[in-house]
């Protein structure tokens, strides 16, 4: 179902943000993040001059490859459009981010490594979105995992797991009595009413 109907209006300016998960044939996962901006409208730019509606202003590239641990491996930035002929520079720094584990912290380890004058606003920006797309590419084989050591657990007669999941609590789907979160955790509503 689209958005209510706007009032009249001119589109003045176009952010797109493509972002895929890739499984690679080593077992180890690219996210890829694309930006592009462009105005809609011809506009004086301080150091382009006059600029054609449609022109990229941002157009750049972001690769974090991964493991199934949630560690970035590998990081690769590039930029074809910017407004400044430095922004380019930055795009290097992004490698410092290998070796940086996706979970609690991780914003705050980005913007050490690649903060402020070290790096792109719009590359930094668009990392927090990519983490979400890892957490997206790798859940069915993290589910997998997580679903076989429960069944091992069962046929060996242990206890299931009493630590709460980090999904639980952080959405409506995924509220501690969730039909949903109950029935992918079933312990949790026995954990409950102990």
């Amino acid at each position: 179902m689209p958005l209510s109907d706007p009032a009249p209006r001119q589109l003045l300016h176009r952010r797109d943000i493509q972002l895929r998960g890739y499984h690679r044939a080593d077992g180890l996962f690219d996210i890829e993040a694309h930006l592009t901006d462009t105005k809609d409208t011809p506009f004086e730019h301080d150091t382009h001059g006059p600029v054609p509606g449609g022109t990229p202003i941002h157009d750049m590239w972001l690769r974090l490859t991964v493991g199934e641990n949630m560690v970035i491996v590998a990081a690769e930035a590039v930029s074809d459009h910017t407004p400044y002929a430095i922004c380019p520079t930055a795009a290097p720094n992004f490698a410092a981010l290998a070796g940086l584990k996706i979970g609690p912290g991780f914003n705050r380890a980005v913007a050490e490594r690649v903060g402020g004058t070290h790096g792109c606003t719009h590359l930094r920006e668009v990392l927090g979105q990519m983490a979400t797309v890892v957490y997206q590419t790798l859940y069915p084989f993290r589910a997998e995992k997580e679903r076989a050591e429960a069944a091992r657990r069962v046929a060996a007669g242990e206890a299931p797991p009493r630590k709460v999941p980090a999904l639980v609590g952080s959405c409506i789907a995924y509220a501690p009595d969730s039909p949903v979160t109950l029935k992918r955790w079933p312990w949790l509503k026995d954990a409950a009413a102990e």
